[in-house]
């Protein structure tokens, strides 16, 4: 009674064993025959590492890199930012958009220009210097789509600089908090990735690549906090001061807006 059953599980066995045989032998790129296929092959290994460490090398993949462009959403003191900017050493180019006003930000070394539409420079229909009076639409139009140098001594440079400034902006972003754990796999735009998770999510989600360098790809913050892309690393982008008859001196201090 064991006979018949034996020899058609010999017979399908050699089956099976014949048939991967000549798969591999006609395409060395199909593997899982008698196995599972390696989620890490031919990635740069980070998927292998525990969380904390794949977020310590996604921090150094980040710090090395010479530029970066991030875009996405950042939301702090119940403000909602809308970013997109281009960052490197020595400086930051791109825009911000917050209660509904987009303006333009210049960073070349220490140096921070501000541009934006007349529409940004009025306050409550005033003027842009806080004045009301038959100059106001006059004040507005001066600044209307040109570079105001933004004085260093002035309270809006460091707030506006940071977005210009990668170490600090990627810095204060990219860590997770609470326990950190290992997600699932997947891509993120055309790059495998992976996800690190602070919390379960709630202290915010990172999809790190799996190709190439263990840059951070995508973040989503915790607490709701904004959702933000990092691409085109080590892609180097123009740095230039306004020329002059781009810009308007504004003197010591930015018009009230």
């Amino acid at each position: 009674m064991t006979v018949l059953p034996l020899a058609s599980r010999a017979r399908r066995a050699a089956f099976v064993s014949a048939m991967c045989a000549g798969l591999v032998a006609a395409s060395t790129s199909l593997t899982g025959c008698g196995g599972g296929e390696d989620p890490d092959a031919g990635t740069n290994g980070v998927g292998k590492l525990s969380a904390s460490k794949i977020q310590g090398k996604a921090d150094r993949a980040a710090e090395a890199a010479s530029a970066v462009r991030l875009s996405g959403t950042v939301v702090s003191k119940n403000h909602t930012y809308t970013l997109d900017m281009r960052l490197k050493g020595e400086g930051g180019t791109g825009s911000v958009t917050s209660k509904g006003q987009t303006f333009q930000l210049l960073r070349v070394g220490d140096e921070l220009y501000l541009k934006a539409g007349s529409e940004f420079w009025t306050h409550d229909g005033g003027a842009a210097d806080g004045k009301s009076g038959s100059g106001d639409g006059a004040a507005a139009a001066k600044l209307d789509d040109k570079y105001v140098k933004v004085p260093q001594g002035d309270p809006a440079y460091q707030q506006l600089s940071g977005f210009t400034d990668k170490d600090k902006l990627l810095g204060g972003m990219l860590t997770l908090h609470g326990q950190l754990a290992k997600g699932d796999r997947g891509k993120t735009g055309r790059l495998r990735s992976i996800k690190i998770t602070g919390d379960e999510g709630a202290g915010g989600t990172l999809s790190v690549s799996l190709d190439g360098k263990p840059y951070p790809l995508r973040l989503e913050r915790g607490g709701h906090a904004g959702t933000l892309k990092l691409t085109d690393w080590n892609e180097d982008f123009p740095l230039k001061e306004p020329g002059k008859d781009e810009m308007v001196d504004y003197g010591k201090q930015l018009p009230t807006s």
